[in-house]
């Protein structure tokens, strides 16, 4: 015998009413704020960090105490790969090829901001194609002569520079490195004539300073540090806009005259251009966070690098304004684009 249950009309009119009302809702909340879900999750898996430098060099080193201290905040392995040459094209097309989701981020440098105007065809715009996220380190030359030499200041060397227009040696690496672009702005700025001689490496560099066929040289801290720790050279400035914490005795050349000089290195984080900016702003926090730690600022220093985060707009700004800085320095020197 079938049994058989009557229900009132009315209630089963107002629950099919009540179901027919809640299939959008339920429909919107699976679909419409997938996107935004995915975005609250970042990250849910490894990233990449593609740099333009080869394994073990300083931007090498740091990159990978960021990754290291970055992956523990975020709660994923960050991995290294590493895209020398090109100037910076071959790591880029490597992450401007992948999805732009956060998943694949790049390192850009002041060395990028040189290419941009070194290189005939770069094959990448570093302002269009990446978005910012953050800067990691900064860190300025220092101009260094013999320590038992005759020129103990950088006011000595000027004034040898303008009693002799010429005859001062002055080294460098490489034709177009940024040791090399920030002699021939030094140059310019200061309004001396001295003759340039590029090297192949800073050893090298080194060598001829202490065998006098230099006259000074001009390199990272980090290069050098021997040198000055055992009083075989000494640092008669650096090159930023102020002292650098990592060598506070040291004057800057805008303090003994040089004003307006301003040479400044830079390492920095990227993404594709189109990551999502919830994205952007979860790494930059993460990146700001980490980078204020005393044991990685104090690990950076040992190094000869100051680890610095900044706002995507700062590194931003940064990036477009060297492009300018060393394109008319490029084009004043008359460096033939490679």
């Amino acid at each position: 015998m079938q049994t058989t249950i009557q229900r009132p009309a009315g209630l089963f009119r107002r629950a099919t009413m009540l179901m027919k009302s809640l299939v959008p809702v339920l429909g919107l909340s699976l679909v419409l704020p997938a996107g935004a879900r995915a975005q609250e999750d970042y990250p849910s898996r490894e990233i990449t960090l593609v740099l333009p430098f080869g394994a073990g060099g300083i931007a090498d080193i740091t990159a990978r105490l960021v990754a290291d201290s970055l992956g523990k905040k975020l709660g994923q392995q960050i991995v290294i790969l590493n895209q020398p040459g090109a100037g910076g094209a071959t790591a880029a097309r490597v992450a401007l090829n992948a999805e732009a989701d956060g998943y694949t981020l790049a390192l850009l440098s002041n060395g990028t901001a040189i290419s941009v105007p070194l290189f005939k065809n770069l094959q990448f715009d570093p302002v269009k194609d990446f978005v910012p996220v953050s800067s990691l380190a900064y860190f300025d030359f220092v101009f260094v002569t013999k320590g038992d030499g005759k020129y103990k200041t950088l006011k000595d060397v000027l004034e040898a520079a303008r009693a002799n227009p010429g005859a001062l040696n002055v080294g460098t690496i490489n034709v177009g490195s940024s040791q090399n672009l920030a002699a021939e702005l030094f140059k310019s700025t200061a309004g001396v004539d001295f003759t340039i001689v590029p090297f192949k490496a800073t050893p090298d560099l080194q060598v001829a300073l202490l065998g006098d066929e230099l006259d000074m040289i001009v390199d990272s801290q980090t290069a050098l540090k021997a040198a000055l720790q055992q009083n075989r050279a000494i640092a008669v400035a650096s090159s930023g806009p102020a002292r650098s914490s990592l060598l506070p005795d040291v004057p800057t050349a805008q303090e003994q005259g040089v004003e307006g000089f301003d040479v400044t290195s830079w390492n920095a984080i990227f993404a594709p251009a189109g990551t999502p900016p919830e994205v952007v702003k979860k790494l930059n926090a993460a990146l700001v966070e980490i980078l204020a730690d005393p044991a990685l600022q104090k690990r950076f220093a040992e190094l000869g690098v100051e680890a610095r985060s900044s706002t995507p707009e700062e590194i931003g700004k940064r990036l477009a304004d060297d492009i300018t800085k060393w394109s008319a320095v490029i084009e004043k020197a008359g460096i033939p684009k490679q």
